[in-house]
């Protein structure tokens, strides 16, 4: 078992766990270094799901909260959060329609658009309620978007539909892969001007300029952009560690696994795709990392196992030790867990539900 862990009064593992202070670290850093350039921070929510956190995030300033779905905006908006991005193209069907207007009724919505066809539909299935919108521009991620150059005839479509168009965002995922960060910064600043001009040529003011990914944040260009909407930080993950965007010591959540077998340099934890999620990019090094084992590789997940190879030579965990294991897209492995448990100075202190897990509609 690792130094920092002890067995005593423990969960069955697997189990996340949070260190509560290397999330208020992380918190309090992104918070000081948006405010620091001029930037309001809105984080995405999506990554910990979690209400005690998102308090935490608007305690330490955050103008509101990103989400992916208007199920999560439900939560968010149930635990006092007055103020919400859902940063998707929702398609507005009578029901949504009819979700959007009750969270308006209570706090201040925000929706993304990206079609003319989108807008309209969603400023009819909202008529009368006060549903702001941001259009989205592809600023290098090929997912959604319009292209920057077209976003005033799309703001000027959902203006004339009755929407109120606040400004326009991207989300420049293309900056997750090693050495893709800066480059990606500024296809993303380059993007946002191009779109608030566009705007400015349809007669519309940007209010709002939105960008900013986690491995973006840093180099967020604050002469273009208004806010920034990283939502990895708080936590970070392997992708994180192995982009070099934060260290060891940044990472605040792991999956707590127990070596059930070994053979060779091979041992097996009882932490799987179930526990971690099954995110594995093309340039990732291994399904996860094992915090006290940097040199040690994930190079097989099943549902309820973790293949993990250790150097030649080196000392693996003896069967029943626990092992601190790193997921490589921390947001998936948070919506697979009912709660978080707390840890401070390696005791349980606390639990966090994962209040939003499962609210993908």
């Amino acid at each position: 078992m690792t130094a920092s862990l002890s067995a005593r009064h423990l969960p069955p593992t697997p189990f996340l766990a949070v260190d509560a202070a290397i999330v208020e670290r992380n918190l309090t850093g992104m918070a000081d270094s948006a405010a620091a350039r001029g930037l309001s921070l809105r984080p995405h929510a999506k990554t910990h799901k979690v209400v005690e956190l998102a308090q935490r995030q608007i305690g330490l300033g955050a103008v509101g909260l990103t989400v992916a779905t208007l199920g999560e905006a439900e939560v968010f908006a149930v635990s006092g959060v007055k103020d919400i991005f859902i940063a998707y193209p929702l398609w507005a069907d009578e029901g949504k329609g009819a979700r959007l207007r009750v969270l308006t009724e209570n706090i201040t919505l925000t929706v993304g658009i990206d079609t003319e066809e989108g807008a309209r539909q969603l400023a009819a299935t909202t008529a009368g309620a006060p549903v702001a919108v941001l259009v989205e521009v592809d600023s290098g991620h090929h997912r959604s978007g319009i292209a920057p150059a077209d976003a005033g005839v799309l703001a000027r479509a959902a203006a004339d539909a009755g929407l109120d168009v606040r400004g326009v965002f991207t989300f420049p995922g293309h900056g997750y892969g090693p050495g893709n960060r800066g480059s990606a910064a500024e296809d993303e600043a380059q993007a946002l001007a191009v779109a608030v001009k566009s705007l400015a040529e349809a007669g519309l003011a940007a209010e709002v300029v939105s960008g900013g990914s986690t491995p973006t944040a840093a180099a967020a260009d604050a002469s273009v952009l208004t806010e920034v909407r990283p939502g990895v930080y708080l936590f970070n993950d392997a992708q994180q560690l192995e982009m070099g965007t934060c260290g060891w010591g940044d990472i605040a959540l792991w999956a707590v696994a127990t070596a059930v077998s070994r053979s060779g340099q091979h041992v097996i934890l009882d932490s799987g795709s179930k526990t971690l999620g099954a995110d594995r990019p093309a340039w990732a090094t291994g399904g996860g990392r094992l915090l006290d084992h940097p040199d040690a590789r994930i190079t097989a997940l099943s549902e309820h196992h973790a293949t993990v190879e250790f150097p030649a030579g080196a000392a693996l965990p003896g069967l029943g030790e626990l092992v601190r294991v790193v997921p490589n897209h921390v947001c998936a492995a948070v919506n697979l867990a009912d709660e978080l448990v707390v840890m401070v100075d390696g005791a349980v202190a606390d639990t966090w539900r994962v209040a939003a897990r499962g609210r993908n509609s």
